[in-house]
């Protein structure tokens, strides 16, 4: 029984000296949050992809257990619509093999233009994808979400390839007003949609965006927590990322919430210890 949680990335300038040591090389941040995390979004993948050596260092950092949940360039999903991107395509999935196993599913988010009009040419994608990796798909238009029968037709395409819908919560940062910068740029940037808490496959992925108030953030999720323990004890094994506009205190959030979870399902096992941020002394 497994549930594995993350962030949206795993370095952040908030994070340094007080969840991670201060002033680690580039080349040793992962490691440091992997302490902290056993799962992580792959964002900097979908601007540009990262050199092959660049991802031997990521393998290197992480545990064999360590889940990626990796995004597909751009230029794949948002520039060329999954239409005529082969060449992207190779090039992308050639890069990530040094994951190997850490690749927990590769991650489509399709723009918010990408309307049930376009499932077409999602099916003919995914169909020419390799069967040795698995697959999620994030959409953002809302006629999958208001309009039943564009979402049976969704979920029916994505469970004929045993791909995860990947939903992104953000009900809680808009129930109120913006009270912080990071917030306020929240709200001209992500999705308003409704929530959906459907799982498709034994491995659901859920993306969660609170505030910047911490109490709000974890009221908010209580609904996730007990979705969540359901899933584990159904014998799935999700993977949750929680989000706050800020994303300060993003990793200690994720610990938080799978302890919630552990408390509905204690069978759950506890995640490690996370590394220190200052050096152990002998006094």
């Amino acid at each position: 029984m497994r549930l594995h949680v993350g962030c949206a990335m795993w370095t952040h300038a908030r994070w340094q000296g007080r969840l991670l040591p201060a002033g680690l090389p580039p080349g040793e941040r992962l490691r440091a949050y992997a302490t902290w995390c056993d799962a992580v979004e792959g964002n900097t993948t979908f601007y540009a992809t990262p050199s092959r050596s660049t991802v031997e260092s990521w393998a290197g950092q992480t545990g064999p257990g360590f889940r990626f949940v990796v995004k597909l360039p751009k230029a794949i999903t948002h520039e060329r619509r999954l239409t005529g991107a082969e060449e992207d395509l190779r090039t992308f999935l050639e890069a990530m093999e040094p994951l190997g196993s850490r690749i927990h599913a590769l991650w489509l988010q399709l723009p918010g233009s990408f309307s049930p009009a376009g499932l077409g040419a999602l099916a003919t994608f995914l169909r020419r994808l390799p069967r040795s990796r698995r697959y999620a798909v994030e959409v953002r238009h809302r006629a999958f979400f208001e309009d039943e029968r564009s979402q049976r037709l969704l979920e029916r395409l994505l469970a004929g390839f045993d791909a995860e819908w990947v939903p992104f919560d953000t009900t809680v940062l808009f129930q109120s007003p913006p009270t912080s910068d990071a917030e306020r740029d929240a709200w001209t940037k992500k999705p308003r949609v409704p929530r959906r808490m459907g799982a498709l496959t034994a491995h659901p992925i859920v993306r969660y965006l609170g505030r910047d108030d911490e109490a709000r953030t974890i009221d908010g999720w209580g609904p996730w927590a007990g979705t969540v323990a359901d899933w584990l004890r159904e014998g799935r094994s999700p993977t949750v990322f929680i989000h706050t506009p800020d994303n300060a205190d993003a990793p200690a959030l994720a610990r938080r919430f799978h302890d919630d979870v552990r408390a509905r399902v204690p069978e759950l096992e506890p995640l490690p210890v996370p590394m220190p941020s200052e050096p152990l002394t002998l006094f």
